[in-house]
């Protein structure tokens, strides 16, 4: 499956995000405790415009983080209920921008708008890339049953089905033990 470019990296980016938190994290911790840490996870998604660096602005990308875990896996008519408020709730006007290292792409917002606006944004653009390509089975929570991380599939054919190897090694060494249990009685 294929999205446009920006598509993809802003959806990598909502996995990533979803994996800071405690559930999906490799540590069991929340890996955003902190204005420093988030300031350390966004340079590398090179993200622009306004930052605060501060416990308020944490506090709304924590916010984030749960509507798009929570927005990842609705049905399609409940996801475009929340792709719609996400751009109506931010007056989003979306503009075809060029900058960095990034080819033509959409901003929906000024670049002086919070953090956490901008965020919505744009994974709101990228979840309507996603919902008008009928493609919103590609993503998923992680079949893993002790892992809640997201699973972005771009595979052909659509059967990706862990958040990372560690977790799908995992769950295949638990399948192979419980069929080597169930030879030997």
């Amino acid at each position: 499956m294929h999205f446009a470019p920006d598509t993809e990296i802003t959806l990598e980016f909502v996995v990533a995000l979803a994996d800071t938190s405690p559930g999906a994290s490799k540590s069991g911790t929340d890996e955003l405790d902190s204005p420093e840490t988030l300031t350390a996870f966004l340079k590398t998604w090179t993200y622009t415009g306004r930052f605060d660096r501060d416990e308020a602005e944490l506090a709304d990308v924590k916010k984030n983080r749960e509507l798009f875990r929570r927005v990842w896996s609705l049905p399609v008519d409940d996801a475009v209920a929340e792709v719609n408020a996400m751009f109506s709730k931010a007056k989003a006007l979306p503009q075809l921008m060029k900058h960095d290292h990034f080819d033509w792409h959409l901003h929906a917002t000024d670049n002086d708008a919070p953090l956490a606006e901008r965020m919505r944004v744009e994974v709101a653009i990228a979840l309507a890339d996603v919902i008008r390509s009928g493609a919103m089975d590609r993503l998923r929570v992680c079949d893993a049953s002790d892992c809640d991380g997201l699973v972005l599939d771009l595979s052909r054919n659509g059967s990706k089905r862990y958040c990372n190897v560690r977790c799908g090694n995992r769950m295949n060494q638990l399948a192979f033990r419980e069929r080597q249990g169930s030879l030997v009685e």
